[in-house]
């Protein structure tokens, strides 16, 4: 949960995860924009894989009629890497002001493309390793994005366990 103290704050979310056979994973996100001129951004990014594997994820996000000039996105994206899997995904923005800068979310969920592990496997690169490739690409680009050398290697490590499973 996320709700400003005054006027100019900002907020990044990210979220990286991966749910395996049989687990049910849940995130519920809200932030709060209750004061003139802050900005958010939620970005969480999942992998899902064998029968009952289940991702739940919403993200409320709030623009009260004092919030103007707010800044907002929210965005949640599923790789679904087999069959028997189910994500449900609801990005949520309830705007209460006409005067804000920007406020918009996204949701998608799909399986790997096969021209992505065709081109990577037309230059000799194994399936197997061209799935991990693309998988960590996918998740690279919000790994990218943390500013903290410690955090984005551990969070890189932790990547790189689940895909050796």
């Amino acid at each position: 949960t996320v709700s400003y103290g005054g006027q100019g704050g900002d907020a990044e979310l990210y979220g990286v995860y991966f749910v395996d056979p049989g687990q049910h994973l849940e995130h519920r996100l809200l932030v709060d924009h209750t004061v003139p001129n802050c900005r958010s951004r939620v970005d969480y990014r999942g992998a899902l894989r064998g029968e009952g594997a289940h991702a739940v994820w919403i993200g409320d996000v709030i623009i009260r009629a004092e919030a103007e000039g707010t800044d907002t996105y929210e965005l949640n994206r599923n790789l679904v890497l087999s069959d028997g899997t189910r994500v449900d995904s609801v990005p949520n923005l309830e705007i209460l002001t006409g005067e804000v800068v920007g406020a918009g979310h996204a949701s998608a969920s799909g399986r790997i493309d096969d021209q992505h592990l065709f081109y990577l496997q037309a230059r000799g690169i194994p399936y197997d390793k061209a799935r991990r490739m693309v998988v960590r690409g996918f998740l690279g680009q919000l790994i990218a994005k943390l500013r903290v050398p410690e955090v984005r290697e551990q969070v890189e490590a932790a990547i790189e366990q689940e895909l050796d499973r």
